[in-house]
């Protein structure tokens, strides 16, 4: 059975690859820049800071972050609202800090991204999370819009979800130089 599942694995890691690639590059960026800081992969400040202005957005998205622990530890095996306090007041209030940055510019990076820094089960969580954030006051009306809008009718009501761990985990790639390979 591990066999069979090795080509679906291959082709989640491709199509995740494929929406990855569909983002914007900034988008891009800050995404392997959120997960560096929220998995701690590596020096987030040293890899991805280009001024004092990204320095400050970094150590402020660490210190949010510190919170993903805990939204891990509480994340609920149910819909029941009774484990929802605990897990969905912190997932908000760090869906609202990715959100106000301003590079996660509709659902489908916000899913991305959050399946990744919190897993596979959060899926059924995140409609309502990036909702909720997108809809705070901190966020510009016309943003607010944007990203509320961005969400499809489907992503909303779904009736299920997968709990499939992501494959594709997008990291820093140094460039190349392909001149001195031929």
């Amino acid at each position: 059975m591990g066999v069979q599942m090795r080509p679906a694995d291959g082709a989640m890691a491709l199509a995740e690859m494929k929406e990855f690639a569909g983002f914007p590059a900034a988008t891009q960026r800050y995404i392997r820049r959120a997960l560096d800081v929220g998995l701690g992969r590596t020096d987030a400040m040293a890899r991805w800071s280009r001024d004092v202005v990204e320095a400050a957005s970094i150590k402020a998205q660490a210190r949010i972050y510190c919170r993903l622990d805990h939204i891990r530890e509480h994340l609920p095996d149910d819909s029941g609202l009774d484990q929802m306090e605990p897990f969905f007041a912190p997932l908000v209030t760090i869906s609202a800090f990715d959100l106000g940055q301003g590079r996660l510019s509709n659902f489908a990076a916000y899913r991305f991204l959050y399946e990744r820094l919190v897993g596979g089960g959060v899926r059924p969580w995140l409609p309502g999370a990036f909702c909720a954030a997108a809809a705070l006051p901190h966020l510009h009306p016309e943003k607010r819009r944007t990203l509320l809008q961005s969400i499809s009718e489907a992503a909303a009501t779904a009736p299920g979800w997968s709990n499939r761990q992501p494959c594709f985990y997008p990291e820093w790639v140094d460039k190349v130089d392909t001149t001195l390979a031929n």
